[in-house]
């Protein structure tokens, strides 16, 4: 029997199609470049900091001091953000549709979000105000897979996590809500995800 009465939705590469190669392919010449560049320079590592609240002006500085020679495609980073935004994935927020309109269920959304880019995010993507309440990491100084974050979402909202189910496609938050007992879908592409939903009679 179904009991959940919660979904969680993950913002980026879930409902958001976010790839800084989007940016890097207007300045470097080959993908091996932005290869290189992204594991080595402006790292997922590095990117982790300002999703947990550092401020992109430090975090560009540090960066710039270590790597002077890639200063320009450093600063892009922040400075030509919105260039990382493929738009929304249509298929999960038509996913997201059916849910809402149930009215059924509560939506929240638990993101790794930095909190001087989310505005824009709210600013050019309706279905963020359908959400019941919406979890920024940047804002809350804290992120996903850390035990803290996903309680700070329960604790706010009153959600029973068994009652819940969230669906992030980076596989250590995954991990990490089923450690806060948190059933999960790994969000791999819109249709896995719509025949879990289904398996669970959410859809």
């Amino acid at each position: 029997m179904n009991n959940i009465n919660t979904v969680i939705f993950d913002l980026g590469g879930v409902l958001i199609d976010w790839n800084p190669r989007y940016l890097y392919r207007k300045i470097f010449k080959t993908e091996e470049e932005i290869t290189w560049f992204l594991e080595n320079v402006c790292t997922a590592e590095w990117n982790d900091l300002q999703d947990a609240g550092r401020s992109f002006e430090e975090a560009t500085d540090e960066l710039v001091s270590k790597f002077p020679e890639h200063e320009e495609a450093i600063s892009a980073w922040y400075a030509r953000w919105q260039e990382t935004i493929g738009g929304a994935i249509p298929e999960t927020v038509e996913l997201l549709t059916q849910i809402r309109n149930q009215k059924k269920y509560k939506l929240y959304a638990l993101t790794n979000w930095s909190a001087e880019t989310f505005p824009w995010a709210l600013n050019n993507f309706d279905f963020l105000h359908w959400f019941d309440g919406i979890v920024v990491s940047g804002i809350e100084k804290s992120r996903k897979p850390f035990p803290d974050f996903y309680h700070t979402l329960f604790n706010r909202y009153q959600i029973n996590p068994v009652n819940a189910i969230f669906i992030d496609d980076n596989y250590k938050n995954v991990a990490g809500a089923r450690q806060v007992s948190l059933p999960t879908i790994h969000f791999k592409n819109a249709k896995q995800t719509k025949e879990e939903l289904k398996k669970l009679k959410i859809i």
